[in-house]
């Protein structure tokens, strides 16, 4: 007999009718919880994500392909790693399970940036963003991701606004590149 202590994150989410999020006000405190389904379509409903910007030793940026199964962004250009910070989670562990369950990536140097608001007639999140440099190769969720690679800044530039990038990844870039220049270049060295 399999216990649910056993079988890890799917099995709570079956277990818990599907995935749990935590509803939060905008400085990340706590005020209630519901299943993604409800929130997912209920933008006053703001509930938190991470997201990392994964770099190259030469500044481009890792993005992913989304799924075109994917109910935010079918098949567009997205920020490297994204993922909900599950109900009881830490945004601390979130990032790390959704870097491993995306990329593959198992630990990896990381640095905290910024957080901000994020909001769409869909939805609202709270969105604590990081970055993470890494070299690659990447074993990425094929149920995800349709495909990864790292794209220069200036070609990322010239994607924006023409459909081709998630809206999510357009307002995360511009707060990217704003943070770079108050505060220098991602780091070269992953030592």
């Amino acid at each position: 007999m399999l216990l649910l202590k056993d079988c890890g994150r799917v099995c709570y989410l079956i277990a818990m009718g599907g995935e749990m999020l935590e509803i939060v006000d905008g400085e990340g405190r706590v005020i209630g919880r519901a299943p993604r389904s409800e929130i997912h379509g209920d933008n006053r409903l703001l509930h938190r994500v991470v997201h990392v910007m994964v770099v190259n030793s030469s500044g481009d940026i890792l993005l992913q392909k989304r799924a075109m199964s994917k109910d935010v962004a079918p098949g567009r250009w997205d920020t490297s790693v994204g993922g909900h910070v599950d109900a009881g989670e830490t945004v601390e562990y979130a990032l790390r399970r959704e870097m491993r369950e995306e990329l593959g990536i198992e630990g990896g140097d990381t640095r905290f940036m910024y957080t901000y608001i994020h909001s769409n007639p869909y939805e609202s999140e709270l969105v604590y963003s990081y970055e993470c440099l890494h070299e690659g190769p990447f074993d990425f969720s094929r149920e995800e991701i349709e495909e990864v690679r790292f794209w220069p800044i200036e070609e990322i530039e010239e994607a924006l606004g023409r459909g081709v990038l998630s809206d999510n990844f357009e307002e995360e870039f511009r707060r990217y590149l704003d943070f770079l220049r108050g505060r220098g270049t991602p780091r070269k060295d992953p030592g």
